[in-house]
């Protein structure tokens, strides 16, 4: 498919997406009963979520700063927060493409290379997956009660998830201390690639190398994985506060274990190619919440609806606040829609 067409299919993919999960959360709903949850919710526990999402995202800018200190050194962290809430601005309404953009925005206000900001960006997922999994083995570990839908016997269980996080963590420490012996790896595979691909396969390794060559900078390393780790907390905290806001959500073993267990569930409906998630975490969330702790379908929506909505619109308010101020278009952004993969990866 030419590169002019791809874009626009896959946006209007991602909106087709987005229509039919959402169907299917609010499909057989009374929404009058939805409208009484939503309105018992207590939402002083709600306001909470404000310092917890702006936090956790002047984590990510500033575990940026680190990643992108072998290209410049001490960058505005007021700078990479702009770029971080204007990506995530974008990923609300063009799925992927924030990412991109993201990189444009920071190249473009701090002058440096777009290829080498995107790398990073790159690598930046690859922590947060490893990050991820740690975190999720480690509190199932802590948590096993967590897993009683799943498993009639949680302790017998318990050891792998300890394994399992130290294997993460090690994968990690892998990565940053022997990143050239990965390359090597990946360098062999190239012969293997179709001939078609070859060419964007070398661009895709090569901003791979880039983005690690914080890799070198080994001063770096305790900083990136304890913001990581940082980060990832708050992202758990802010499913965890909410459930206070629900009296219909006491006694449903929803503890911070749980709370992990949901960012799993959410995490994989933000992979899906529908805008902000919209309706992939409606659904999933809210199936969640009903299959694994028996909570009732109308409130399980209504803590769907809550949660979501509410990062949502923060991250559209600040996201859009920092693109009018950082004197960006809408042009500029269509332009990285069209071009930006190509050029980066």
């Amino acid at each position: 498919m030419p590169s002019r067409l791809t874009k626009p299919f896959q946006m209007v993919l991602g909106f087709l997406l987005a229509a039919v999960f959402l169907y299917l959360a609010f499909r057989g709903v009374n929404f009058a009963d939805l409208w009484n949850s939503l309105r018992s919710v207590d939402y002083i526990w709600v306001s909470l979520l404000i310092p917890i999402v702006v936090i956790s995202h002047w984590l990510r800018a500033v575990r940026w700063a680190y990643l992108l200190s072998p290209v410049k050194e001490k960058m505005s962290h007021h700078k990479l927060f702009s770029a971080v809430m204007i990506g995530f601005l974008v990923n609300n309404v063009l799925p992927r493409v924030g990412e991109i953009v993201r990189a444009f925005a920071i190249g473009r206000s701090e002058g440096i290379s777009r290829s080498s900001a995107f790398g990073t960006v790159v690598v930046e997922r690859i922590i947060d997956m490893l990050t991820f999994l740690s975190i999720l083995s480690g509190v199932l570990f802590l948590y096993p009660h967590s897993l009683d839908p799943f498993v009639d016997d949680v302790e017998a269980v318990r050891p792998f998830f300890l394994a399992g996080s130290l294997f993460f963590v090690a994968i990690f420490v892998v990565l940053f201390f022997k990143a050239e012996s990965l390359f090597g790896v990946l360098n062999l595979v190239k012969p293997l690639v179709p001939k078609r691909y070859k060419e964007r396969y070398q661009r895709l390794v090569d901003s791979f190398l880039s983005g690690f060559s914080v890799a070198r900078r080994h001063d770096k390393f305790a900083a990136i994985v304890g913001l990581s780790f940082l980060m990832y907390f708050f992202y758990a905290l802010g499913l965890y506060v909410p459930i206070f806001a629900f009296e219909d959500l006491a006694g449903h073993n929803l503890d911070f274990g749980a709370s992990v267990i949901m960012l799993t569930v959410s995490s994989i409906a933000f992979v899906l190619p529908a805008p902000g998630a919209l309706g992939t975490y409606h659904s999933f969330l809210t199936v969640a919440l009903v299959k694994l702790y028996g909570v009732d379908d109308i409130t399980a929506l209504s803590f769907s609806i809550v949660t979501h909505e509410t990062g949502y619109i923060l991250t559209t308010v600040i996201g859009l606040f920092y693109f009018v101020k950082d004197h960006l278009k809408v042009s500029d952004v269509a332009l990285e829609a069209t071009d930006g993969t190509r050029s980066n990866v």
